[in-house]
């Protein structure tokens, strides 16, 4: 089988809020990706407005087809782009979104939904809660998880993921060395879970962080791609710099066939138990957005 996914990630620091000096340095990256025939691009968490890109919210958000993100998408011509950006959605609702673009079209979008509020992060100030977990295919083979930086840091958000039949898991991040906290070490939590759920689901993993200092944090970048064995293609040092590997399928096939984490979730004991948590502490109903 010879059904590859050539995958680039593109690590740099963006400029705080300024949507131009931005959208110019992804038509860069844009540009470097198409020389080394990248398939999909995956830019950082915020990577249109920086982390502190919220500081001056209302001058910098954009609904999810904008001409600009479209026009940026018809420079990468068949190529997929994963663009990190603070959307305006339906009744002035703010989120912290990646949208994926091909062909000068958006095709997929999830909306954060673990918002730290913790440490030097404060993500609950300025956005709205994303509500699903959904997943997007390329093709037959390769079928997209995208989860925005805390969100796999909730393990069922991440399972869910791959319930709905993820066979690459996407993660542009926003990690600074001290945003958590001096005791909780970033670079390792990060090379311990992209790690974990690549052996654990077989499936291959890209994690794109920033870099350089933004106000108060130091983004460490460290961008990586991991194979369904959970073992390194290629990791980014600590300055801007273009990664990329190419994935295998057929890799996919062999790691869920030794391991099938997928094959033996028991989803009517999940929920069976959810339920159950449920009736017990009295959550109440998840009100569905339909949008």
């Amino acid at each position: 089988m010879t059904r590859s996914l050539t995958v680039s990630a593109a690590q740099f620091a963006s400029t705080i809020g300024d949507l131009d000096a931005n959208f110019s340095e992804h038509h860069r990256w844009v540009g470097a990706a198409l020389n080394v025939g990248a398939d999909l691009l995956v830019f950082p968490e915020l990577s249109m407005t920086g982390h502190y890109g919220a500081e001056s919210l209302l001058d910098v958000t954009m609904q999810s087809r904008d001409a600009r993100l479209l026009e940026l998408s018809r420079t990468a011509g068949d190529m997929i782009l994963i663009v990190g950006f603070i959307e305006e959605g339906p009744g002035a609702q703010f989120y912290n979104a990646a949208g994926v673009y091909r062909g000068g079209k958006l095709v997929y979008i999830h909306r954060k939904i673990n918002l730290p509020s913790y440490g030097k992060l404060i993500e609950t100030k300025y956005y709205a809660q994303g509500r699903f977990v959904d997943t997007h295919a390329i093709d037959e083979d390769w079928r997209l998880g995208l989860l925005i930086c805390a969100d796999l840091w909730n393990p069922a958000l991440t399972h869910l993921a791959f319930l709905h039949g993820a066979t690459l898991l996407v993660s542009p991040i926003s990690s600074g060395v001290e945003a958590v906290g001096e005791a909780f070490d970033n670079p390792s939590g990060w090379t311990a879970t992209m790690h974990f759920y690549s052996m654990m689901y077989g499936a291959p993993s890209v994690m794109v962080n920033r870099v350089g200092p933004e106000m108060d944090l130091t983004f460490w970048g460290g961008s990586r791609i991991l194979d369904p064995f959970g073992h390194p293609l290629a990791i980014a040092g600590q300055g801007p710099e273009l990664i990329h590997a190419t994935l295998e399928y057929s890799e996919v096939r062999r790691a869920r066939a030794l391991l099938p984490t997928v094959r033996d979730s028991n989803i009517a004991l999940v929920e069976r138990e959810t339920d159950r948590l449920i009736a017990r502490l009295g959550v109440p109903d998840i009100i569905r957005d339909e949008d």
